[in-house]
């Protein structure tokens, strides 16, 4: 069974950090890539980052660009969404989605995706 399941999220001053991580028991990352999406109250789900399965390719929301960072452990069958110099705006349940993306792929469209994680909140507050 495809599952996919977020830690890391909590409570953050401005500027702080945070990691998140999406594990996937049951399943090899090596044919699945994974997006990280986030949604705010009252806003629609929005694509923040990505990366492939194959080529370790890395996408980023231009309002993520230099602060957040993706990464994969191969070995530990996680991705990381490594979070520096958050600000209020990025306040948030974070998900993590997998599926069978390929070249052609929006990596920061929620509807490549065919299973998500239940979510995990990441507050930015001073």
């Amino acid at each position: 069974q495809v599952q996919v399941v977020e830690s890391g999220g909590g409570l953050v001053h401005p500027g702080g950090s945070l990691r998140l991580s999406c594990a996937a028991p049951g399943f090899t990352l090596d044919y699945f890539a994974i997006g990280w999406f986030r949604q705010a109250p009252g806003k629609e789900r929005e694509g923040v980052s990505a990366i492939s399965a194959s080529d370790g390719d890395t996408y980023y929301a231009d309002s993520v660009k230099g602060r957040f960072t993706v990464s994969k452990d191969n070995a530990k069958n996680t991705v990381y969404l490594q979070m520096n110099n958050l600000k209020p705006e990025d306040t948030a349940v974070y998900y993590c989605a997998t599926g069978p993306l390929d070249y052609w792929s929006d990596y920061l469209d929620q509807r490549e995706y065919d299973y998500w994680g239940q979510g995990t909140q990441v507050t930015v507050s001073s």
